[in-house]
């Protein structure tokens, strides 16, 4: 399980489900994977899948999301729409037979993620959650070390996250409708940094500010681990945090800026000199992601072991923990 054999695994033929941003993002991304190609894109308007094709040169361009799916030329589909449609997308396109990368959150809370991951198990078809980070060249580096010892048992693992952003009661942001809030958006990320490294918590707490749209702009949260362990995060939309992680060991730290994709990360161990290890950035970094998919698929496999089903849920199972105390609840819930 190495990002060389995720890379060496045969390309795919991808379709992608949505038109906006993170659509964008993971279709130039797939630039970057030799041997992978996008060969369609599904939207509910033709002219967003014109515009998208014409930007990307994709040649199959369909006006539904079955079309999409039913598409021969296709052999896996990213979807890239907003949290709320990714249930429906993600089945859909499982039904299909088509291997799933779906973009994070899986889903907006734990009851839709168990129907996916139900619906996975039972047809016998992949699906992964699209976490970015955690494929990145700099995360393979620093899962080798944790398991050669460097810095040993991991204690603390410390992150936060976010962007200052205006305010638009019908942005996918701050519109409950969307499932709107800075930690499904945002702070999903830490909260993944930290399940990553430490597993799933016996303890959750968190405060929140909520706005206008009674959404969580920013947040803090805490997680007490059965072994002792503890992770602090916090997530931001009123300001713009340092994003800034640390995983500390009993016998060593490594330490990150803009962690969820770093292009260096510094190890410190107590008597030595810091190392800053260096990972210059390869595209745009959603191509790895892409690459374990192929790696998953060829191999047979329904879930990464990178990104397993059961840790998805888990997360989403925190994050409910964290919106029940925070009294955030979307209308369709």
């Amino acid at each position: 399980m190495t990002l060389e054999e995720a890379a060496n695994a045969p390309g795919l033929r991808w379709g992608i489900i949505g038109t906006g941003q993170i659509a964008k993002k993971f279709a130039i991304g797939l630039t970057s994977a030799a041997g992978h190609t996008l060969i369609a894109v599904g939207s509910r308007s033709a002219e967003n899948a014109k515009t998208f094709g014409d930007a990307f040169d994709v040649k199959n361009r369909h006006t539904s999301y079955a079309d999409l799916v039913n598409d021969p030329e296709v052999d896996a589909v990213y979807v890239g729409t907003p949290h709320p449609d990714h249930r429906d997308s993600s089945i859909l396109a499982m039904q299909a037979g088509k291997p799933v990368l779906c973009e994070k959150p899986l889903t907006v809370n734990a009851a839709e993620t168990r129907e996916m991951i139900e619906f996975s198990k039972k047809n016998n078809v992949f699906l992964m959650e699209a976490m970015w980070p955690r494929f990145q060249p700099s995360y393979y580096w620093m899962r080798e070390q944790i398991a050669a010892g460097t810095i040993g048992d991991i204690r603390l693992v410390l992150a936060d996250v976010g962007w200052r952003s205006t305010f638009n009661a019908a942005s996918r942001l701050y519109a409950p409708e969307l499932a709107g809030g800075i930690l499904l958006d945002g702070g999903v990320y830490a909260v993944s940094l930290a399940s990553h490294f430490l597993g799933t918590p016996e303890a959750i707490t968190g405060y929140a500010t909520l706005g206008e749209t009674n959404v969580d702009e920013q947040g803090v949260m805490a997680m007490k681990y059965a072994n002792g362990a503890l992770a602090s995060l916090a997530d931001s939309a009123q300001a713009n945090p340092i994003m800034r992680a640390r995983i500390c060991g009993t016998e060593g730290t490594f330490s990150l800026t803009e962690w969820w994709w770093p292009e260096s990360v510094t190890l410190t161990q107590q008597g030595k000199e810091p190392q800053v290890v260096p990972f210059p950035r390869v595209g745009n970094g959603y191509q790895f992601e892409a690459q374990e998919v192929a790696r998953c698929v060829a191999a047979g496999l329904i879930e990464s072991p990178i990104m397993p089903h059961a840790e998805s849920l888990s997360i989403m199972e925190t994050m409910d923990e964290l919106r029940r105390q925070w009294g955030v609840r979307y209308p369709f819930e």
